[in-house]
């Protein structure tokens, strides 16, 4: 329990540091671009497997039941609503949330921190919040670059490999799909991004122990935002299908 008041108290002060000046702006450029390049790459090649399996699966069931013209539907709601951003939280709590708590603990253990507070400088504001607004960023962009590869992906393996109909694959989608689908994703991303950033920054600056806490910060960092994260998606996903209407239902 103090732990866990102690992180609320920790976002709480990122918060607050959000809207304070001076602003990081090139320590916010620089950490968007590093995230970026250790996320796109691998972000990629993982949303086309699931993209495929997605419409494999799918594409299997619905022709079992009669129902090919849904296909489409079925599988890219599947990757804007739920695959889009689970990609993107193992990508940036995998990657990036582990150099984000690698960098801290490391700053932490050769006494950069305390440095920074005795020269009147405030860590948090000037490590932790540029980190977080990247994080924010780069998940949001990085769930639309995913849910663009594993469309194209689904699409690729229903219409080529099971030899289904692309007219019929884009109007399913038409006729089923809307606007709050993709927004929902990206309300997803955002917040898997933020968390993803807070509990790695939050382990790295209490790392102790030397580097052998630094490593037991990272991997702590990764289990606990995949666990935050999964709990996260299955809240926001009950709440979005209890206020936003369905087409066709």
């Amino acid at each position: 329990m103090r732990t866990i008041g102690e992180f609320l108290i920790f976002c709480g002060r990122t918060l607050r540091g959000c809207f304070r000046r001076p602003v990081q702006v090139r320590e916010f450029v620089q950490q968007a671009w590093f995230l970026s390049s250790v996320s796109i790459a691998p972000a990629a090649l993982v949303s086309i497997p699931f993209g495929a399996v997605i419409a494999l699966q799918l594409g299997s069931l619905v022709r079992q039941l009669g129902a090919q013209s849904f296909t489409g539907a079925a599988s890219v709601l599947a990757v804007v609503r739920e695959a889009g951003p689970i990609v993107t939280a193992l990508v940036i709590a995998g990657a990036g949330g582990s150099a984000i708590c690698a960098d801290l603990g490391a700053r932490k253990i050769r006494e950069e921190l305390d440095a920074m507070r005795v020269l009147g400088i405030d860590p948090v504001q000037r490590l932790v919040v540029p980190r977080v607004i990247a994080g924010a960023l780069v998940a949001v962009l990085l769930n639309g670059l995913v849910s663009v590869v594993g469309v194209a992906g689904g699409y690729f393996f229903n219409v080529v490999m099971q030899g289904g109909t692309p007219g019929a694959y884009v109007a399913s989608f038409q006729a089923l799909g809307q606007l709050p689908d993709l927004i929902s994703g990206e309300l997803k991303a955002l917040v898997f991004g933020v968390v993803a950033a807070l509990v790695a920054s939050y382990l790295g600056m209490n790392a102790k122990g030397g580097p052998k806490g630094v490593g037991d910060a990272v991997n702590k960092s990764v289990v606990i935002t995949f666990m935050l994260l999964f709990a996260l998606n299955f809240v926001m996903t009950a709440i979005y299908f209890q206020v936003v209407p369905q087409k066709g239902a």
